[in-house]
């Protein structure tokens, strides 16, 4: 497993021999707010936080081809799946998944952006411990990118995936963005993904 730093590349097809499908993690925390009687006055303990992971299918010239967020679960090729909406951040391990089976992935997609975002507001000075982790379909985590940065921003362009001939990279962008849907965020997924 490679750990990614900010705006860091590592190519999917060097960590496993067979890459066919891949699972893109997400998760996260509320951020613990401060105890004790004033804490407690002002609403301490934590809040659930409610972040939506999404997925742009873009070509080379950074056209959109398909998105895939939550109201929208599935690509129309059928390829791109994501396995629903958590709304708290609660639990251990992925909050959301998005699954990409990449045999089926029409050939004219030469990125996939994998976007997180607060259609309800929050920022992400309220979220802790964010971030997201590549699998392939053996259960392997090829890849891990922890998000440090918190801001006023409600979303974030976060990793990428790009094809070079017949292998994938995987890009850790953490880029931060003012929108509160994917379809806020497309200029932002552009600027940033496509090269």
């Amino acid at each position: 497993m490679v750990s990614l730093s900010k705006n860091q590349t590592v190519s999917l097809s060097k960590e496993t021999s067979s890459l066919n499908q891949l699972q893109f993690g997400l998760g996260w925390d509320p951020l613990k707010k401060k105890k004790g009687f004033f804490g407690g006055l002002m609403g301490g303990g934590s809040d659930s936080i409610d972040l939506d992971a999404g997925c742009v299918l873009l070509d080379n010239s950074g056209n959109t081809i398909d998105t895939i967020w939550f109201r929208k679960l599935k690509s129309s090729c059928g390829s791109v799946v994501h396995q629903g909406d958590n709304l708290t951040g609660e639990g251990d391990g992925d909050d959301e998944v998005i699954t990409v089976d990449l045999t089926r992935l029409p050939s004219q997609v030469e990125y996939l952006a994998f976007t997180v975002n607060s259609f309800r507001g929050q920022t992400f000075n309220e979220v802790d411990n964010a971030f997201c982790r590549v699998v392939d379909q053996s259960r392997k985590e090829l890849a891990r990118y922890q998000l440090t940065e918190q801001g006023s921003h409600t979303g974030i362009i976060i990793a990428s995936l790009a094809r070079k001939g017949g292998s994938w990279d995987f890009t850790a962008h953490g880029k931060s963005s003012t929108g509160r849907t994917i379809d806020d965020m497309h200029a932002d997924i552009v600027a940033t993904v496509v090269r």
